[in-house]
């Protein structure tokens, strides 16, 4: 499933225009992205160790998958084919929120991105393609927390960011988790 360009986008979400997915985060250039969160009947949350060839984030923990939506594709559609090919998973899928960041990460690049938050459920067992998921677990939110707390650099940015605001959205009922 290639991935290699991106779109991008003004503070509005407007597309305008794509670029090589490497030249955009060397650039730190804004381009659309896609976070997907799963949860299971005990209120657990998928979360996955990121492949140790992943051009940067590698090894560090996050959400059940996350990419970048290629041009002309659905938001949507992108991040479930995504949770298909990252996780083996397929499940309903619903957008909770956006929320944009820019933050140096390693490698020299740059996260600069207006990312379309998704959520479901699932009970089912992933299947992580191995170029993508190094380790996978099951986990609380109070768990979760407590690891961002102790440990945050075993996590990916923009996990951190929106398992805060998943968060949110839980306590103010907004979503049913």
């Amino acid at each position: 499933m290639l991935r290699d360009k991106v779109v991008l986008v003004n503070e509005q979400d407007i597309a305008i225009g794509k670029m090589d997915k490497m030249e955009a985060h060397i650039k730190g250039e804004l381009h659309r992205a896609f976070s997907v969160f799963i949860f299971n009947s005990s209120g657990q949350m998928l979360i996955h160790q990121r492949a140790a060839n992943k051009y940067h984030g590698a090894g560090l923990w996050t959400n059940a998958c996350c990419s970048h939506p290629q041009w002309g594709e659905n938001v949507l559609k992108g991040a479930l084919d995504r949770l298909q090919f990252e996780m083996g998973l397929q499940c309903n899928i619903h957008k909770s929120f956006c929320f944009l960041y820019n933050t140096p990460v390693e490698n020299n690049l740059i996260e600069h991105e207006l990312d379309h938050v998704f959520w479901g459920y699932t009970d089912a067992s992933p299947y992580p393609h191995p170029d993508e998921v190094q380790d996978y677990k099951w986990a609380s939110l109070d768990e979760i927390k407590k690891e961002i707390n102790q440990k945050p650099q075993k996590f990916t940015f923009w996990f951190r960011e929106a398992f805060n605001k998943i968060i949110s959205k839980m306590e103010q009922q907004t979503i049913g988790i």
